[in-house]
């Protein structure tokens, strides 16, 4: 953190981000709602719960971004072609993180009844529009999937380029602690 300043620097709130939205990205990959609903209402609160952390953590990402673009650059291992598919990776998801966040906004404004971000935060004024909820629906799980797919090209990406090229790509967005392993 900056002396004297209760805001960390950017690399440290971006490897916060890292660590809050990759298990919850895993979290909303395999668990749906229809398991939750299955499990019990403390469980559908919880995966609200769990909605509205990504969701933040996906708002403020992207504002971040919108603001003062990348923080990353590729490196000086990468090839040209590499360095335009880091580029492109990262735009994508960050805009996905976005795109997903404002998705799961029109569900809550084309429901037929009021819908809460983790029982604390109204999602949108509900309209009552059956077809276009259902639409909006199957927009948001495409999206997501997609994002999730996104996801995992990133992971591999970053591994390979750890592994393979040895330009610990991987410490960037590890903890201090963690870097005795990588």
């Amino acid at each position: 953190m900056k002396p004297g300043n209760l805001i960390p620097r950017r690399r440290t709130a971006l490897k916060l981000m890292h660590f809050i939205v990759l298990p919850l990205a895993v979290w909303f990959t395999l668990v749906q709602p229809r398991d939750v609903t299955a499990w019990g209402p403390g469980f559908v609160r919880l995966h609200s719960v769990f909605g509205l952390i990504f969701v933040t953590a996906a708002l403020i990402w992207s504002a971040d971004y919108f603001r003062r673009g990348l923080i990353g650059r590729p490196g000086p291992k990468l090839g040209p072609r590499l360095k335009v598919v880091h580029r492109v990776l990262h735009h994508a998801l960050v805009w996905g993180l976005f795109l997903v966040a404002v998705s799961g906004f029109f569900i809550g404004l084309t429901a037929s009844r009021q819908l809460w971000a983790g029982d604390i935060v109204p999602i949108a004024v509900p309209l009552g529009m059956p077809e276009a909820n259902r639409i909006v629906g199957t927009i948001h799980s495409i999206e997501f999937y997609l994002l999730a797919a996104l996801i995992a090209a990133h992971a591999a990406f970053h591994i390979w380029r750890h592994v393979v090229l040895g330009d610990n790509a991987l410490r960037i967005v590890a903890p201090k602690f963690l870097h005795r392993f990588l």
